[in-house]
């Protein structure tokens, strides 16, 4: 990208909140059940129907806004947005607009360089999701499946404050998280339950005027995030350094092309025709509630993370890996409870090989094939010396098929360290005298030899000699 181009971004996140029925109505907000078999007749607009505000949203979007430091409205009013989509069967949208719910906040991120970044937070409002347009298995038109129709939303809206794709994913994780750890969306992209609009421009460094922004649609993963900003960045780039200027307009990314093209243009000022929906009362939100949801809010993750380096003197980068997931934050402290082990080996594994395993299988960690006990029963297993670490993930590669705990596995492959001194000896003696030239070069200063000869040690061992033994009687040996 050309050093003289600045990069504006702004997100739009939207989070399908975790209530068990829709904003203003009964029916069920769960996912996956036969199309159209979850919208009643209040999802339709039908005539003489009243949408019945579901007071669970109201306290989801509070607990938000008070995680990221915003302020909490007392009055806040919902609006009617009129537009046409096939998928919106009442032609609007019931929306905030004016007096939203939520005002201000921000959420901290690092960038690149490891460095802080302050993220400001606009506003968050609730507002009813439209339903679902789908155009496979279809010829020559489409269907449309209302179940979504009327599922709460809480959009999130950011300052124009991201100035990189990386940032962008950095800050939608990070709102991600959150919002996990409330407990107030359960984040599955795949499911379109936590997803985003990204409004992208450029400008000169030294220009105070903002570009003209194009709008990136529904996108539903951290991956497609990144790549689809890195495109838009370079698209505007071209057409501006080619001569020509950006319109602004809505654009979808197409994952397989790996490239943005227009969806729709869009005008400076859409006319929505927002007004105080007749149907819908103020809500006033008494701050002895707001006090209420305060003092029931989970431990966050930034404060977690601080607990974690200051109690378990992690490293801060391992703290925020640990932290970013409630569920692996849990299980991390599980684990330590039920180990004597270093709290930092602790870490590592769970980091490491653990997550590797979850990944490989695409498993939540809900799902995990090893419990915190029997990972603790591994770890237990190398503080007390019975096994190497190296022998160590054998013997969770082990448990993770399926074969039993760490001791059984141990005392049917025959795994228990070496830790007699004599044996070790003896074996150490036999490696000497076996290379007699490397001997040589290591005793006239070649050190790094060293390790060439635990390794020896290690494959006559079948790596179960104690390294720190192996080590201790080696340097006595080679004077």
């Amino acid at each position: 990208m050309s050093s003289q181009w600045e990069v504006v971004i702004g997100l739009e996140i939207h989070a399908q909140l975790a209530a068990k029925s829709k904003i203003f109505s009964g029916a069920s907000s769960s996912y996956g059940g036969e199309p159209n078999t979850q919208a009643c007749l209040v999802d339709l607009g039908y005539p003489g129907t009243l949408p019945v505000l579901n007071q669970k949203a109201i306290e989801m979007a509070i607990r938000f806004g008070l995680a990221v430091g915003a302020e909490i409205s007392t009055r806040s009013i919902f609006a009617r947005k009129n537009y046409f989509y096939p998928d919106l069967p009442k032609g609007y949208q019931i929306s905030q607009l004016d007096l939203p719910i939520v005002v201000g906040g921000q959420m901290s991120i690092l960038n690149n360089d490891g460095e802080e970044r302050i993220i400001g937070i606009t506003r968050a409002h609730l507002e009813e999701d439209a339903g679902k347009s789908i155009h496979e298995g279809f010829d020559d038109s489409s269907g449309i499946d209302l179940n979504r129709a009327g599922t709460p939303l809480l959009e999130i809206v950011s300052e124009p404050d991201i100035s990189s794709a990386s940032e962008a994913v950095a800050y939608m994780k990070k709102i991600h998280s959150i919002v996990r750890y409330l407990g107030i969306c359960d984040g599955n992209m795949q499911e379109g339950s936590f997803r985003c609009d990204a409004n992208v421009s450029i400008k000169p460094f030294s220009q105070d005027k903002l570009g003209t922004r194009t709008e990136l649609k529904n996108l539903n993963s951290f991956k497609f995030v990144e790549k689809a900003i890195q495109h838009e960045v370079m698209r505007q780039i071209e057409v501006i350094e080619d001569g020509g200027e950006i319109i602004q307009e809505t654009r979808l990314y197409d994952s397989d092309l790996d490239e943005t093209r227009p969806m729709r243009s869009k005008e400076e000022a859409n006319d929505y025709r927002y007004f105080p929906d007749p149907d819908l009362l103020p809500v006033i939100i008494d701050k002895d509630f707001i006090n209420e949801i305060k003092d029931s809010l989970p431990e966050l993750p930034s404060i977690k993370k601080e607990r974690f380096i200051e109690s378990y003197k992690l490293k801060s980068t391992d703290a925020e890996v640990l932290t970013t997931s409630k569920q692996l934050a849990d299980f991390y402290e599980e684990v330590k409870k039920l180990t004597e082990i270093d709290a930092q080996i602790v870490a590592n594994w769970l980091i490491g090989d653990y997550t590797a395993a979850l990944n490989k299988d695409d498993l939540d960690i809900v799902d995990s094939k090893i419990s915190a006990s029997d990972l603790a029963g591994l770890l237990n297993k190398i503080a007390d010396q019975t096994i190497s670490g190296k022998i160590a993930k054998e013997v969770f590669d082990a448990m993770w098929k399926g074969e039993g705990s760490a001791e059984v596995i141990i005392e049917k492959k025959g795994l228990v360290q070496i830790t007699d001194d004599s044996e070790i000896e003896n074996i150490v003696n036999q490696v000497i005298e076996n290379n007699p030239s490397q001997v040589k070069d290591y005793l006239e200063g070649k050190s790094q030899l060293l390790g060439y000869f635990v390794g020896q040690i290690m494959k006559e061992t079948k790596g179960k000699a104690n390294p720190q033994k192996v080590n201790e009687i080696l340097k006595k040996k080679l004077i």
